[in-house]
Formats: structure tokens, sequence, C-alpha cells
């Protein structure tokens, strides 16, 4: 297999396979029929890819991917799902993780930011100082499209390679 294509043909099997069971309407898996699916399967096609190919730069973005549609998809369709702004380091932090262990980078900001996360979700008494932190997350939480459309802009127009 060529590895240069192997992101190509998992995403294009995914994609296929998502369509056609969409299309048989398996009542079972209906719940699935969105699109947090469609990033889950480009998550994994990119996890999978980075792993076959040996091509380990795309770790970080498949995991960060999958990571948020399976967390999307969990707050749409399960009532017991933890919707709490933690979520998004920690998806973030085993982002990190992940690509550690392929490329040894990684491993501090990683555990800072899983570290972060769990302390944010599951500390009920939480120090005065770190009210900010909740504050700062509610902005990013209104503004986060500003956010991606500045980090676009910075890559088309100063990021020269």
């Amino acid at each position: 297999m060529k590895k240069q294509h192997t992101f190509t043909g998992i995403l294009l099997i995914g994609i296929g396979a998502y369509f056609m069971l969409k299309e048989l309407e398996i009542p079972i898996i209906t719940n699935f029929y969105s699109w947090t699916t469609i990033l889950m399967i480009i998550g994994v096609a990119l996890l999978l890819h980075s792993y076959i190919a040996n091509e380990y730069e795309t770790i970080f973005i498949g995991a960060i991917l999958l990571g948020l549609g399976i967390h999307f998809h969990g707050m749409q369709t399960y009532s017991f799902w933890l919707q709490h702004w933690g979520m998004y380091p920690l998806i973030i932090g085993i982002a990190f993780l992940l690509r550690y262990q392929k490329t040894k980078h990684g491993l501090f900001p990683g555990l800072i930011l899983v570290i972060i996360a769990l302390f944010a979700m599951f500390v009920s008494n939480k120090p005065e100082w770190f009210y900010w932190v909740t504050v700062v997350v509610n902005f990013i939480e209104t503004f986060w499209p500003l956010i991606l459309i500045a980090i676009g802009l910075y890559i088309l127009l100063f990021k020269k390679k």
C-alpha cells in the first residue's frame, strides 16, 4: 500500500460506510447520523493514517477531532454526559500525550492540560483565584469562531514555508 494514499483511502471507506449505514436506516445506530460522526470519522482516518504510514504529525489533530466528535456526540445523545469546559483541555491534553507516545514531544503540555482539566471538572472546593479561568473560558466559548479566523489569517499571511 502506498503510504501517501492511506489517509484518502481510510477517509473514503469511513465516509462510504457512514452513508451506506445511513441509507440502510439500521435503528440501533440512528443516533450516529450526524455531523459529529463525520468529525469522528475524519479523526479516526487521521489517526490510522499516522500509525499506518508512520507519519506521526497528524496524530495530534486526529486525536482532537476524534475527541471533539465523541464529546459533541455525547452531549447531543446522552443526558449523563459531562458538559463542562474542562473537557476541551482534557481532549487537547490527551492529544498531546498520544503524540508524545510516538514523537517524544508534548509530554509536559499534555500532562498540564490533563491535570487542569481534571482539577476543573472534579475538585469541588476550588481556590478563589481559579475563578478567572471560568471567565476566560466563557469568553472563548462565545468568541471561538473569531479565534479560528485569526489563526487562519495568521497561517495565510505570516506563516511561510
